[in-house]
């Protein structure tokens, strides 16, 4: 079982029991919900391109939610980086939105309330935080 105390921890951790790898979950959810953001990927490559993204933004992500250390800074300077790619705010800020479905999904019966009370709290505040670093 978990041994983090910080839910948002938990939720990766539980995640990780059941699936070694959810980047393509992660990504199908993002392509379904905003097929839009399909062609902002390169066909060759991608994969290792949408894995790494994704690791920094899940490290972020635990920073954010726990000690924030520093780490949780990477996620206004990619804000401001995709800004520069065009991409909508509102659509940045989706992905993380995308992740917390992705796992809740992936977790079933064991997302308590515990965890989704903490994932709504983070996503009030990282949209807070994505919107003020401009």
């Amino acid at each position: 079982m978990s041994t983090s105390p910080n839910p948002i921890e938990q939720s990766f951790e539980l995640a990780a029991l059941r699936c070694a790898d959810f980047t393509p979950l992660v990504y199908q959810r993002l392509f379904e919900e905003h097929p839009e953001t399909r062609t902002m990927f390169r066909t060759q490559g991608s994969e290792l391109v949408m894995g790494s993204m994704l690791a920094l933004t899940i490290e972020a992500i635990l920073d954010f939610a726990g000690e924030r250390s520093g780490h949780f800074r990477l996620i206004a300077c990619e804000a401001a980086s995709h800004d520069a790619y065009g991409t909508p705010r509102e659509l940045f800020i989706a992905f993380f939105g995308v992740i917390r479905d992705t796992l809740r999904e992936l977790l079933g019966s064991a997302w308590s309330p515990n965890i989704a009370q903490a994932w709504d709290t983070f996503l009030v505040e990282i949209e807070d935080f994505v919107g003020s670093a401009v």
